[in-house]
């Protein structure tokens, strides 16, 4: 049989290219190697974790840490570390679905998560080889544990504007750091910081790796949190903490760009996490609905609460499709640039970067995706959901900090389309052929012919049209407010959420397609309902978005030729939504689980 050609792809291109369904990775594809390490993740948290949820977030004294070693034993923390330094060599996308079958484990997730992402990663993609050695394997095995110091009394968003500093000693050994960081996940048991700095009157930011032992390294007491609460979660103070030379991470002011690769990372990893979480939060969700009796029958026979299991479940089969398709497009590109020459650890770095447009947006759809998975978790169990005794408390609270985490939602968002339009100006995305073929577009006549009835062929003329919507607003915005759309963030954000809707909704598109190619039409009518679902809200989003945004800067004829573009490009075929959530409903409280 003759092997398909990958076609490549190329981060942010989505919006004007269209996709195939052979090019992207579903999660159905992993094999059995790796779902064995997603079982093995599954059962650590239900052995170790689960029946300790109150004692980690009484912040038991050396429980974490020894959560953490025991992880380290079973390999969990080395994943993706290359072999040489005691791991497992394992690719991306398998370190997703690590953070994935992880991500339900409430505050043990933000510990693990801390360390194996922006406490490793800085020092095995920037580190010179001696400093690999001498870290990456004790961290690999949870030897000793890492935390990210980047974060400052005032400066959080703004992280390049931080005050602690480093200054070289008379002997030239040593940098002097002083300081304070706050905010630092696993600060009360780290061994190692990364800690971001600068050197005399630098104007950007320096990284140095920083060993708890080297001295003048204190803290404040834990700090009070409305959720994560067994998260160790740390002021931390540098008081003429001296730090040998040799122990600067990569060059001099290049710590803001490590910063904002290694969140890169941390943001699509949080989307995978969300996942996990999310999917827990189902499976409670189904259980409860199916023992709790009222009117003499179960809730999960009432529309209304089939309605919100329905939506759930929606909303994660959407944003998992994305998550998986995007890993894999990192993965791709890995492979290439390594075959190209390029180094390993600088191959990692710029493949990510790549998709940086993606790991924003997966980071603000899964953190939302989950906030309201959570809150209708509460509202499913009812007065039962407000109880501490109950799962849907420390879920509700432990899921509001993904909003705020890996930069804002608001940050992510304006980030979606500064990116896009930079590599635009750069000449390695093509926006403005397309978006000047959309406003040509308006100008003519409506295409009437007849419509495809090829599968999926109406929800790809959807997303075809609400991409045409996304182009012809980013374009006008552009083309009306030049030099000011920067400041126009509510503009931007409109824009931000169309084009994340388009990559949402296409990644369920192109999962569905490929899984009626691999088992069939029948075998996949859930799926099938749910990205239709999903689908039909997402032109609707779009449609909101965009006359927002339009009517935020247009005005006249040219506002109502647009807003008429918009309303074509937000057109689509009645759909009967409520029968299909029925259907999907009813799979779910048939198994008593999310089964997708």
């Amino acid at each position: 049989m003759a092997t398909i050609e990958k076609k490549s792809s190329k981060g942010g291109e989505f919006i004007i290219t269209e996709t195939d369904f052979q090019d992207v990775f579903i999660p159905e594809e992993f094999d059995e190697e790796q779902l064995m390490i997603k079982k093995t993740c599954e059962d650590f948290l239900q052995a170790e974790v689960f029946p300790n949820l109150d004692r980690i977030d009484k912040l038991e004294e050396g429980l974490m840490p020894s959560l953490m070693d025991k992880a380290g034993e079973l390999g969990l923390l080395a994943v993706s570390i290359p072999e040489e330094y005691g791991g497992f060599g394992k690719n991306f996308n398998t370190s997703m679905l690590v953070a994935d079958a992880v991500g339900a484990g409430h505050s043990f997730a933000v510990a693990l998560s801390a360390h194996t992402g922006i406490g490793t990663l800085p020092i095995l993609y920037y580190g010179n080889e001696e400093q690999k050695a001498k870290y990456i394997p004790n961290l690999a095995s949870g030897e000793w544990k890492a935390a990210y110091c980047l974060t400052e009394p005032n400066s959080g968003s703004d992280a390049n504007s931080g005050r602690t500093k480093a200054k070289l000693n008379a002997e030239g050994t040593h940098y002097i750091i002083n300081g304070q960081k706050m905010w630092i996940t696993n600060g009360g048991f780290a061994d190692v910081f990364i800690v971001f700095a600068k050197i005399d009157d630098d104007k950007n930011l320096t990284a140095f790796i920083v060993e708890k032992d080297f001295g003048g390294v204190t803290m404040n007491p834990e700090e009070h949190k409305m959720g994560i609460k067994g998260s160790s979660t740390r002021q931390v103070f540098f008081n003429d903490c001296p730090v040998p030379v040799e122990n600067m991470l990569s060059d001099r002011e290049n710590g803001f760009k490590i910063a904002v690769n290694i969140l890169n990372i941390g943001r699509i990893k949080l989307g995978a996490a969300a996942i996990g979480s999310s999917r827990k939060v189902i499976d409670y969700a189904i259980n409860y609905s199916n023992e709790r009796v009222q009117f003499g029958l179960p809730i999960s026979k009432f529309g209304a609460i089939r309605y919100k299991l329905a939506e759930m479940a929606t909303r994660n089969f959407a944003v998992e499709s994305a998550a998986y398709r995007a890993g894999q497009n990192i993965d791709d590109a890995y492979d290439r640039l390594v075959a190209g020459g390029m180094d390993s650890g600088k191959a990692k770095l710029k493949s990510t970067e790549e998709f940086a447009v993606e790991c924003a947006i997966l980071k603000v759809w899964g953190s939302e995706m989950l906030d309201y998975i959570v809150d209708e978790g509460v509202q499913v169990y009812g007065g039962m959901g407000f109880s501490a005794d109950a799962p849907m408390d420390r879920a509700y609270r432990d899921s509001r900090i993904n909003r705020i985490f890996e930069g804002t939602n608001e940050i992510n968002r304006l980030l979606i389309v500064d990116m896009l339009l930079k590599r635009a100006m750069k000449g390695e995305l093509d926006l403005m052929t397309p978006a000047q073929a959309v406003s040509g577009e308006l100008m003519s006549i409506p295409d009437f012919a007849e419509e495809d009835d090829a599968l999926f062929a109406a929800e790809k003329k959807a997303l075809k049209n609400i991409k045409k919507a996304g182009l012809m607003i980013a374009g006008a915005a552009v083309q009306k407010l030049m030099m000011t759309l920067a400041k126009e963030q509510e503009i931007l954000m409109n824009i931000a959420d169309i084009i994340g809707e388009a990559y949402v909704a296409e990644s369920t598109i192109l999962r569905v397609e490929k899984l009626v190619a691999m088992r069939g039409e029948e075998a996949a009518a859930g799926q099938i309902d749910m990205m239709r679902i999903y689908m039909q809200q997402a032109v609707d989003k779009v449609y909101l978005a965009g006359k927002e945004a339009l009517n935020s800067f247009a005005e006249g004829d040219e506002l109502n030729m647009m807003l008429m573009g918009l309303r074509r490009f937000t057109k689509v075929a009645p759909f009967n939504i409520k029968d299909a959530r029925q259907r999907v409903a009813k799979q779910l409280i048939e198994a008593n689980k999310y089964c997708y």
